[in-house]
């Protein structure tokens, strides 16, 4: 696994393009809270720190979410000051698996609109 270089001089492992497997991907995407950290990352088109995220977990269940789309790929973090940034690695998931994370987050926006069964 290789390490991100930061401004900051910490590094947070993540695996190069050529070690990403569509299987770590695909459990990554299927957690509802990782899901939304996603979604919320592809609809902001940006870097958001964790701070910019509500979710209705534990500080340390949301590192540990964090930590497996980053583990698995699916977002970058890097350190800016004191802020951990995460960004999608859209290009890094096109170029591997073309299409699927846009057809993921289609079909979780559907699935959000229709009525809980």
């Amino acid at each position: 696994m290789t390490t991100a270089a930061t401004s900051s001089g910490r590094d947070l492992p993540h695996p190069a393009r050529e070690e990403i497997r569509l299987e770590s991907v695909l459990h990554a995407l299927s957690d509802p809270m990782r899901l939304q950290i996603v979604r919320e990352l592809a609809a902001d088109g940006r870097e958001l720190s964790c701070s910019d995220f509500v979710l209705p977990v534990t500080k340390s269940t949301t590192t540990h979410h964090f930590r497996v789309l980053r583990e698995s790929g699916v977002i970058r973090q890097v350190y800016r000051g004191t802020a951990k940034l995460n960004g999608l690695r859209t290009d890094d998931l096109d170029a591997l698996f073309p299409g699927l994370l846009d057809r993921v987050l289609e079909a979780a926006t559907r699935q959000a609109g229709r009525p809980a069964s």
